[in-house]
């Protein structure tokens, strides 16, 4: 079926053209045709992400010397730098966001039942931002401090499979808490934050939409101490409190009890104090769903080395964020199609073997599934497995 098919046009073959279509046509974005329409660009930025593209120039010389074989790629209109990069300018971002929010409904029923790292029945999330500097002349529009620009990307990770649900691109400024003001917390289920987060009239609302949260404490939130339970201090857990607020407005904003669980790190020797609103679970849980917090970190990591938006292609906040989801997306396609092709390869591997195969007229499961897993490709880092069954 595949039969002189090329990997790349099978590779987006498995997006759903017809909610892009949608997504265009809710933002005006081929209103005033230019000869370059949305899906171009996407595929044109879909190329360079799956390819480690440099810039605009380097995207225009290897599209162009591909000649009469784009349009079997799916292209239709001619691939120019200028083209490229007024489409960054002038396409709106939420055409590519709305897009990626789509593959991610397609993602998250494909992994909802890959294992977490703790034994939990309900959903767990993990919330944390990460900072992509800029340059503030080539970026004024993201002035973080006097002499620097940045933006930020919060997200909100299911880690069933590491699938991000919730993103949220600002400028470098923009405080960590106040992203929970745009949150809408799923009953029963965990979410767990770093001490950046902290701010308990916004944690209360996740007690009153009956969701849970795990969160770090700050040395000098004030607690009272009501009861203690008895715990196990060979797991590593030194106590195990239900505490109240003490201070006249932490308590004003958060009136009910709180568990507080101190638990000392055996690798790093690192003592560690958790707030939570959860009473049921063993405390050595609640540690450990703290500790997958830690997967957050590694999707950053992850999309920053291997996927393009350390560098972009244009200057505009339009652009830049283009740029983002689109990277995002691409990462929520590599997952899917390792779902639905049952591959066992790690998602940094698929990307290796895609990068140089995109052209080959094979069918792109004999090429995926012909990567040994104890293969010689660099796999050593934790942020490399993300999708490690």
């Amino acid at each position: 079926m595949n039969e002189g098919r090329t990997i790349f046009s099978q590779l987006i073959s498995f997006l759903p053209d017809r909610e892009f279509r949608r997504c265009v046509a809710r933002y005006g974005g081929d209103t005033r045709p230019r000869g370059f329409s949305c899906w171009d660009q996407y595929l044109a930025m879909a190329f360079a992400q799956l390819t480690y593209r440099d810039g605009l120039r380097d995207i225009e010389a290897c599209l162009r010397a591909l000649g009469s074989k784009l349009y079997h790629l799916g292209f239709r209109g001619r691939v120019a730098r200028s083209t490229l990069a007024d489409a960054n300018e002038a396409h709106d971002w939420r055409i590519f966001a709305d897009f990626a929010q789509v593959l991610i409904r397609i993602a998250r029923p494909l992994h909802a039942h890959d294992p977490m790292g703790v034994d939990l029945d309900q959903s767990l999330y993990a919330l944390d931002s990460t900072t992509i500097d800029l340059c503030l002349k080539l970026f004024p529009w993201a002035r973080f401090r006097r002499h620097k620009a940045a933006v930020k990307m919060h997200t909100l990770l299911d880690l069933h499979g590491n699938i991000p649900t919730f993103i949220r691109v600002t400028s470098g400024d923009v405080h960590d808490v106040n992203i929970l003001d745009e949150l809408v917390p799923e009953a029963g289920a965990f979410y767990v934050m770093d001490r950046g987060y902290i701010d308990f009239e916004r944690l209360y609302v996740f007690t009153l939409c009956s969701a849970f949260f795990v969160v770090r404490t700050k040395s000098n939130v004030l607690l009272q101490r009501r009861c203690s339970h008895p715990v196990d201090k060979t797991t590593g857990v030194r106590s195990d409190q239900t505490v109240i607020l003490s201070s006249f407005q932490s308590a004003s904003a958060y009136p009910e009890p709180l568990r507080k669980v101190s638990y000392v790190d055996a690798d790093t020797g690192q003592r560690l104090v958790f707030l939570t609103n959860n009473f049921n679970l063993p405390a050595l849980t609640i540690a450990q769903i703290y500790k997958q917090r830690w997967q957050v970190e590694l999707f950053f990591k992850w999309i920053k080395q291997h996927l393009r938006i350390k560098a972009f292609y244009g200057v505009s906040e339009n652009a830049v964020k283009t740029q983002i989801w689109i990277a995002v997306s691409v990462y929520v396609l590599v997952a899917i199609i390792r779902k639905r092709l049952a591959l066992e390869a790690s998602l940094y591997q698929i990307l290796q073997i895609l990068s140089v195969t995109l052209f080959e007229k094979t069918p792109i499961l004999r090429a995926l599934q012909s990567i040994d897993s104890q293969s010689d490709l660099p796999n050593s880092c934790n942020q490399l497995n993300l999708f490690a069954l």
